[in-house]
């Protein structure tokens, strides 16, 4: 049986729709750390954090390798390179839509001026 892989962008996008792990990608951008450094700030149970972890981890925004007996993390650029080119190509297209309007909207202006004279 085939199994279903949402695109990369879908799990890049529903692992930080969650407040939690936008706010453990957040931490890691400033310094890698522990999960249990992370579940500790986070208020989490050592198992409620790997869970956000692993999620982060399988969008991409997240590598971890364990280090002894410590799990270190640390932010992945891969999934958030794909947001980024994502959300700078709708930008893009929303920029030229709203100037296209703009445009419109002061042609129309200037007919109606032209015309009340």
């Amino acid at each position: 049986m085939v199994q279903y892989q949402p695109p990369p962008l879908d799990t890049a996008f529903a692992a930080l729709a969650d407040a939690t792990r936008r706010g453990v990608v957040e931490q890691l951008a400033r310094d890698e750390a522990s999960i249990s450094t992370l579940a500790r700030r986070f208020d989490l149970t050592l198992t409620g954090m790997r869970k956000h972890v692993s999620v982060l981890e399988a969008a991409g925004l997240v590598v971890s390798e364990k280090q002894g007996r410590v799990r270190r993390c640390r932010l992945s650029g891969r999934g958030l390179d794909a947001a980024a080119e994502w959300i700078a190509a709708q930008r893009a297209l929303w920029t030229a839509r709203f100037d296209a309007l703009d445009t419109l909207v002061d042609r129309l202006k200037q007919e109606q001026d032209d015309a009340s004279q």
